[in-house]
């Protein structure tokens, strides 16, 4: 086994060598192509979205090739409602304005079907959510005057229909649930992480707007249920039960099943400024980095012994590299993209699987069906960079979706990165995302003239692309408030330390560094504030333990071996927009040799041994 992994690890260098020198060779894109290339995207979103409205609405979703809709999550219009807020980020006011009537007046959720919580939260919710605060607010230059909270309602009613869903003793959501009779009783138990995860922004947007605290609650109760049962080493698994807390898949990676566990963990923080969240990212990314990572790549591995299980780059782990742009992280940022892309360049898309140890396209898993992650990766990379080859990207990544995947009606799911194939669907993420982060992408380089970059607010974008303000309503940034998501009655309420960070530190998109003392109270106390006869605050009741999320269960059989000393430390987090020098123009040679040295570099491979809970790819 030793053999292998070190035959992997030089075969891993030797592919880094060979492939990632081809990204610094495209001409630079000059400033009238990149708003050529903007106009482009434009046009390319109103092909696939006039498709989906001629041919499938109100249908869920689009087939491009035969020009017919098909329902695909639960018969309300998926698409339209998906790409709602993209039709107001290009300023289109009459489409924006029809689009949000149709859905206040006709989508209804009292229906008897049962679908998936989390695509029907980050979906649907999501993007009714980011549609509502668009289309209430003047300050984003979109407000509807006749509109009147038509989309919030509908929101409400939805996420109440989805919590009989969190009703498990581990507090971590079933998979599905009937949206007229709850969960089904011979619903499955078992769900993946990012699916019990990754609902925290949504449900808590909404609990800020509603005066709710249910909604923000139960979401919480899911993210700590399935920390608590992290291994000493804080990795989780891909899928759990949510009745017994134990791990039925053990292989922990960044990327199907887990990857946006990850994303929100971050993300809940920079919107709600909730402290528990960074430490559990802090923990948990300091965990991946030490045992997922080998330069340039990613690995899955076991989660309580960390030997590698599969050593396979995912096209879900293309979402990294932006969500280490939020977390400050740039290098290892830009060595990954570089590997990553790569792969897209091998074969003019990234298939849903590519074995790092034979690197060729993984059996079973060749197809791509539009991931927006690379690009999403690109758009933060070059937003925190301004290197052109981000550009350069971005180009090769347009031409090859319409080259390769445009259709009649709309743009084709590739069936076989290989040889092209075009299998007749476009999921609703295409419009929400994909097209999305391309033409933030080239707006940013031609002058950006969007709500995201000239808006009123810094937005963070959901795990589908959906825009969610950082407003005083929702992140709560004027109050300082000492919130780590528990809700205390009146009268109960505790000071404590929070983060030293002034509101101008908040909201600003120049590089700052947010840091803070655990151990040092904050010298300003602020009194929380009342909502709905609730105090936001720290409740005395919690201990120490879960205030911070350091308890967890460990599994009956759980090595004791494993090296759990790492202790935690006090990372800096912040997001960049605006490039230091440093950061500025880079030249495509010293993008080439700092690549070369990167993968010269590159870690080792976890070997096995003979008491791990799963077995190391033997190559």
């Amino acid at each position: 086994m030793r053999r292998g992994g070190l035959a992997l690890v030089a075969l891993l260098i030797v592919f880094s060598a060979a492939v990632l020198p081809i990204l610094v060779l495209a001409d630079s894109v000059s400033h009238s192509e990149a708003r050529l290339l903007r106009d482009e995207v434009r046009e390319m979103f109103y092909h696939a979205f006039d498709g989906y409205m001629e041919h499938a609405f109100p249908l869920d979703e689009l087939r491009p090739l035969t020009c017919k809709g098909e329902d695909t999550l639960g018969g309300y219009a998926l698409t339209l409602i998906d790409s709602l807020d993209m039709l107001a980020l290009l300023g289109d006011h009459e489409r924006f304005a029809a689009a949000v009537e149709w859905v206040g007046k006709n989508v209804r959720f009292d229906i008897d079907k049962t679908v998936s919580v989390f695509e029907t939260t980050i979906r649907i919710l999501g993007g009714l959510l980011s549609a509502h605060l668009i289309a209430s607010d003047y300050a984003t230059g979109m407000r509807i005057p006749s509109y009147d909270n038509e989309l919030l309602h509908l929101s409400e009613d939805l996420a109440k229909r989805l919590l009989p869903a969190f009703d498990t003793p581990t507090g971590i959501p079933y998979g599905s649930v009937n949206l007229l009779r709850g969960v089904d009783e011979n619903e499955s138990k078992i769900t993946s992480t990012a699916g019990g995860g990754t609902l925290t922004l949504e449900f808590g947007v909404l609990s800020r707007l509603t005066n709710n605290p249910i909604f923000e609650q139960v979401t919480k109760n899911a993210v700590r249920g399935i920390w608590a049962r992290r291994s000493r080493i804080n990795l989780v698994g891909a899928h759990i039960n949510v009745f017994t807390g134990e791990w039925t898949q053990k292989d922990a990676g960044i990327g199907t099943s887990i990857d946006s566990f990850y994303e929100y963990l971050l993300k809940a923080y920079l919107l709600f400024g909730d402290e528990e969240y960074l430490f559990m990212f802090q923990e948990a990314y300091k965990a991946a980095m030490r045992y997922l990572y080998h330069d340039p790549w990613y690995v899955e591995v076991n989660m309580n012994s960390a030997v590698t299980v599969w050593p396979l780059f995912n096209s879900l782990q293309a979402f990294w590299p932006g969500l280490q742009v939020l977390a400050g992280d740039i290098d290892p940022a830009m060595r990954t993209h570089a590997a990553f892309f790569s792969v897209w360049k091998k074969y003019g898309f990234t298939p849903e699987g590519f074995n790092l140890a034979s690197f060729v396209v993984q059996n079973g898993q060749k197809s791509y069906p539009l991931r927006p992650e690379l690009i999403e990766s690109t758009y933060w990379l070059f937003k925190a960079t301004r290197n052109p080859r981000y550009l350069d990207a971005g180009r090769d990544m347009i031409t090859s979706i319409q080259y390769g995947a445009h259709c009649p009606c709309g743009y084709c799911h590739i069936e076989d990165v290989e040889t092209h194939k075009q299998d007749d669907h476009m999921e609703s993420f295409f419009l929400a995302e994909t097209v999305k982060y391309l033409w933030l992408l080239f707006d940013l380089a031609v002058g950006p003239d969007n709500i995201v970059e000239n808006g009123p607010y810094k937005y963070i974008f959901s795990t589908e692309g959906h825009i969610l303000p950082a407003s005083p309503q929702i992140s709560l940034a004027s109050e300082h408030c000492s919130y780590l998501g528990s809700y205390c009655r009146a009268g109960q309420q505790q000071g404590y330390g929070t983060a030293d960070i002034s509101l101008d530190q908040r909201e600003t998109n120049d590089t700052e560094h947010i840091s803070w003392d655990r151990s040092i109270p904050h010298p300003k106390m602020h009194d929380s504030f009342s909502t709905s006869g609730f105090i936001k605050g720290f409740c005395p009741g919690l201990t120490h333990w879960q205030k911070f999320g350091l308890s967890y269960t460990e599994e009956q059989g759980q090595s004791q071996e494993t090296d759990s000393q790492s202790q935690s430390q006090t990372r800096s987090v912040f997001v960049i927009a605006k490039p230091t020098p440093k950061q500025s123009v880079i030249s495509h040679q010293n993008d080439h040799h700092e690549i070369e040295e990167s993968s010269q570099d590159s870690g080792k491979l976890s070997s096995s041994s003979d008491n791990a809970d799963a077995q190391a790819v033997d190559q």
